[in-house]
């Protein structure tokens, strides 16, 4: 019998040593592990069981994997991540602004596979524990906030906007705004961002959060010059001012 609680991750790749290696190594640390060869596969298995995040190769034979990426946003809002070749920064680039939730490079170490899913994982609830140096995070005692013309519903990670319209986020885009929201008023370096939202340091050229944040300014209608509700502050990071 399957732990409702258990982790639960498809691995779509079509090569099938990659699959097993990685099916063998997280099923080992306690996750039930899905697995898909195509996007035909892929949308099967999410038929039968809804996996906490999906591990898609971008290289995923003659299919485009940015493609069933853009499919999967449509209509699903778990965990993705993107798995990409070494040094590829275009692709990285492309998958985060497809709506990734973070990436792995190949040649890739398993322990730290794990920790990226894990990571991912935690987005679908708000973390309860304090972040040191900054404010504690939301709590579910405060099922509602409200700013600007939205509306945040915690338990139900959706926001809405002034037409009762859930606006699409992702996962990660929620964790991101929710962090902002937790330290509104405070100027965050892309560092700390990385840190709450992710819980990993930041790589060389890396542009996982500014690619982030302008998904969110435009779901957020947040696109005047310079924008009003998440402000760039200059060599300092990002500061959210809501009304």
């Amino acid at each position: 019998m399957i732990n409702s609680s258990q982790l639960k991750v498809l691995v779509v790749d079509d090569a099938v040593e990659i699959r097993t290696l990685v099916a063998t190594y997280l099923g080992s640390q306690g996750v039930l592990v899905l697995e898909a060869s195509s996007e035909l596969e892929l949308w099967a298995k999410l038929k039968e069981s809804d996996p906490d995040v999906i591990l898609l190769d971008i290289n995923l034979g003659s299919e485009d994997g940015f493609s069933i990426a853009r499919n999967l946003r449509q209509s699903w809002n778990g965990g993705l991540i993107m798995i990409t070749g070494r040094g590829d920064t275009v692709d990285r680039v492309v998958g985060l602004e497809i709506g990734a939730d973070d990436y792995v490079a190949k040649p890739f170490d398993l322990r730290e596979l794990l920790a990226r899913i894990k990571s991912v994982s935690r987005r679908t609830a708000l973390s309860k524990q304090p972040q040191t140096g900054l404010e504690e995070p939301l709590v579910e005692s405060k099922k509602v906030l409200k700013f600007d013309r939205f509306v945040v519903i915690l338990e139900a990670r959706e926001v809405r906007d002034q037409e009762n319209e859930v606006i699409p986020l992702t996962s990660g885009e929620f964790t991101l705004l929710a962090v902002l929201l937790e330290n509104r008023g405070r100027v965050l370096s892309r560092d700390q961002l990385l840190q709450l939202t992710h819980r990993r340091d930041a790589a060389p050229f890396d542009r996982t959060i500014d690619v982030q944040i302008g998904r969110l300014r435009k779901k957020l209608k947040d696109v005047d010059n310079p924008p009003r509700l998440i402000k760039s502050v200059r060599s300092q990071g990002y500061l959210f001012v809501p009304d």
